[in-house]
């Protein structure tokens, strides 16, 4: 899979998390891709101060994407 097929799919990952997310009045974005297995991705509005914020990302957010794009390993939020 190319560089580009995996953004793709990890857009496709968050596409089909969004409105999840959308909601309870967050949102993510996809912020980078680093060798094609770490995904950074920026969780916005309510999600940011929300207490289970790092239990969405990873079982919501990093699981939906492996699911998606199984060659990524990890999944970080960045400020």
């Amino acid at each position: 899979m190319t560089s580009e097929e995996i953004k793709q799919n990890v857009q496709k990952a968050l596409d089909e998390i969004r409105p999840f997310l959308e909601s309870d009045g967050g949102n993510i974005s996809l912020i980078d891709i680093e060798n094609d297995k770490h995904v950074k991705v920026r969780l916005e509005g309510a999600c940011v101060g929300c207490s289970v914020n790092q239990m969405t990302l990873k079982a919501g957010v990093e699981t939906t994407i492996k699911k998606y794009a199984p060659q990524i390993e990890t999944v970080v939020n960045v400020a």
